[in-house]
Formats: C-alpha cells, structure tokens, sequence
C-alpha cells in the first residue's frame, strides 16, 4: 500500500478523511472502499482500517483526484479591467490586494494580466504550486475572448494555429474561433499554453486584427461561470484536484 497507506498505526482513518474533504458521510465513504471506487497512491483500497497522512497521500474517488487537507488557500479572482496585477503599487492605482485585503493569509498571484485585461487570476499562499503552475514545462491552458478590429478571415484564424513569429519567438493557439461578427468587429475564443507578456494581443497585431478588449475566461479546468467581476471564490475541491494533477502534486 505505499509508505502512506497503512492498515494500522499512524494517520487518519481513510473514511475520515473522505467524509472531512466532504465526498460523502463516513458510512457512504465505507460504502465507496467498499465498492473499490478508492484509490491511495495509485493503488485501490477496499479496507476500512487503511490509515493515510491527509496532508501529502494523492487519494481518488472514481478517478477524480481529492484535494489534501491543508492550511493552504486556493482562491481565483475575476479581476476587472483597470486593476494592476501586483499586491501594491506605488502610484496608488487600484491593485489586487483591494480585493483579497480582509483575508488573514499572506496571498500572491500566478502569472499575471495586463491591466486593461479582465478576467481570471489565481491566488494562493502555496509557493510550490503556484511555482508550477506559472512554468511553462506544465502547460496549463488558458482561455481568453478576445473583441478584435475588423471581420476576421479563416486564414487569419489559420495562422494563429499554424504559429506566428513575434520578436520574442513565435507563438502558437490550441484553439480559435469566432464567437460573433459585427460590421468592422470581431468576438474571437482562443486557448493557448503561452505565459509570455502581452502574447494574445502581439499575436492578434501579428495577422492585422488589434485588440479592443480583452478577457481571461478559464484557466485549465477553471472557468469563470458566475463570477461577477470583481468578484472572489475559493476554488472547488474538483478544480483544485485536477490543478494538482496538471503540475504534478
């Protein structure tokens, strides 16, 4: 069972720590063991006396990985269009620490968005992950709609995908497609894996279509859904497992 599954001794009882993470009651998380329907460390467990550490044991339910118990906080903000990506600045623009300012921890962003760009951004207090999560080695995707100058050919949304060349290298979508068209403006979605700064607008200057307005609406499996702007939430346990899973923790 691996160093940190055991049937005795050391943890916490494994229902325990289901019923804690709230999958299901202690009763209905024996009924998942009992079904094999739950891994540690990669191995099903249909023991109820299998004792695991909460805090570093990789547990699934049905195969979606269960986020471990921890005092670390995982939030994602939907930042409005005119807020600087920092936690302070000096000339007294508004920043993201006017929105996380009531909160005990000490937060950080990943990655960043330019300030006339709205949308998604995480925050956390775990160094590691956010370490990963922002290295391009672990290619989280990100998805961004884009209100562009001009009605947008195919051949413009093929070069997005076949690659465009800017100063700093060239620069590649995943995905690309139009939303909506109105005479003179275009509403395009387009996914991609780079981090690198300003890269959606130097790729839209890059085929002719300049960017109008800008927003960041999902970042690897979390999506903006009802998040006003402005707004703040915790990640869900199931978004917060598959991010786990993408940088390898």
């Amino acid at each position: 069972m691996g160093d940190e599954a055991r049937g005795s001794g050391d943890g916490v009882r494994l229902q325990k720590v289901l019923a804690r993470a709230g999958v299901a009651s202690r009763r209905n998380a024996e009924l998942l063991i009992e079904e094999g329907r739950v891994e540690v460390d990669g191995r099903v467990v249909t023991e109820f006396g299998v004792r695991v550490d909460p805090e570093v044991a990789v547990i699934r339910v049905d195969g979606e990985r269960i986020p471990p118990v921890s005092a670390n906080v995982y939030l994602v903000l939907n930042k409005p269009r005119g807020v600087v990506t920092t936690m302070s600045d000096p000339q007294g623009r508004p920043c993201i620490t006017d929105y996380v300012q009531d909160r005990p921890e000490r937060l950080f962003h990943i990655g960043r968005l330019d300030t006339d760009t709205e949308g998604l951004l995480l925050l956390t207090n775990h160094g590691e992950f956010a370490h990963r999560l922002a290295h391009p080695s672990y290619e989280v995707s990100k998805t961004y709609v884009a209100e562009v100058d001009g009605n947008v050919k195919p051949a413009a949304l093929r070069r997005l995908l076949d690659g465009v060349d800017l100063e700093d290298g060239p620069a590649r979508a995943d995905t690309v497609k139009v939303v909506s068209t109105v005479p003179g403006r275009t509403l395009i979605e387009m996914s991609l894996h780079e981090g690198r700064n300003r890269i959606v607008r130097r790729m839209f200057d890059a085929v002719g279509h300049p960017v109008k307005r800008l927003t960041r609406t999902a970042i690897g499996p979390v999506r903006r859904g009802n998040l006003h702007t402005g707004e703040l939430r915790d990640l869900d346990p199931k978004e917060l497992g598959q991010l786990l899973d993408l940088v390898d923790l």
